[in-house]
Parts: C-alpha cells; structure tokens; sequence
C-alpha cells in the first residue's frame, strides 16, 4: 500500500521552499545590479580608450567633428552618426559603440562646444551616453548610484 503525503508536510516543505527563495533571490538581484554597474565601468573604458586612440591618431581631434574639423560638430545636439562611424568605421577603434547596461541603448547625446556639460543624465529613455568631444567627456546617462554610493553619472 503506497503512502501519500499529509497535508502538514506538503506545507512544512512548501514553507521552507519558500524561505530558502526568500533568502537566494534577493542575492542574484544583487549580483544582477553589480553585474551591471562592472559592465558601465568597463564600456565607459572601452569609449574612452577608443576616444583618445582615435584621437592620438588625429592630430589630438576626438572622434565627433565632420572631417576632423574642431569647428564642425558632427551632430548638434542629438544622436551622433558621425561619431560611431568614425570610431567603428571598420572595426578600428570599436567593433560597435556598446550599449548602456541600464537602459540598453547606444545613442549618444552630444553636447556641443562651448556648452557646459549637464549636470545629471537627461532623457534616459533615448539615449545611453552623453559625450562632448571639446573635452573628450563620455558619461553613463543613468541616474543613481552603484552599491558603493557612487552616482552612476560620475563613472
């Protein structure tokens, strides 16, 4: 004669399935976040290294100027086609311009010479970096901060 489980011990081993969930998910939350904050710091070195090799192979001209002329921003204001172009014009400097890990998107907001750069991320829903070539500033368009306490924008 086979034996079923009584209802007490269906609940026992359901209330410590969910105990132990209670415990380990908020643990891959974590590591889900954390994932993504050493994902922004390692895009913005991978932008920045691209933005001054290309420079150095320019004359000292960062990536984001029509024919390499400081005088003629590529974009003003908006998403810059020139720019990723210039940088992944045939996989030289970047195979693509990497996504922002938040908020997945690779547009980048152009800041034009002359302007001062914003202090906080602004339309995150569009795009991903802010970028000003005057003075080679790449940020990460996200607002908050990591789990050290440091704003995302400030990476």
């Amino acid at each position: 004669m086979k034996r079923a489980f009584t209802l007490t011990e269906v609940v026992i081993v359901a209330a410590i399935i969910g105990i132990l969930a209670a415990i380990v998910i908020p643990e891959f939350q974590t590591y889900a976040q954390q994932a993504k904050e050493a994902a922004a710091k390692d895009n913005l070195r991978i932008l920045r290294t691209a933005i001054e090799r290309y420079a150095a192979e320019h004359n000292g001209i960062p990536p984001g100027y029509i024919d390499n002329d400081p005088t003629r921003l590529a974009v003003s204001p908006g998403t810059g086609p020139g720019w990723t172009g210039q940088l992944v014009k045939n996989g030289e400097y970047l195979s693509k311009l990497p996504d922002n890990p938040f908020n997945s998107k690779w547009e980048t907001l152009f800041i034009e010479n002359g302007e001062i750069f914003p202090a906080d991320p602004v339309s995150i829903d569009i795009y991903g970096w802010m970028y000003q070539p005057a003075t080679k500033t790449i940020r990460l368009n996200w607002p908050g901060s990591d789990s050290n306490g440091t704003a995302y924008f400030d990476y």
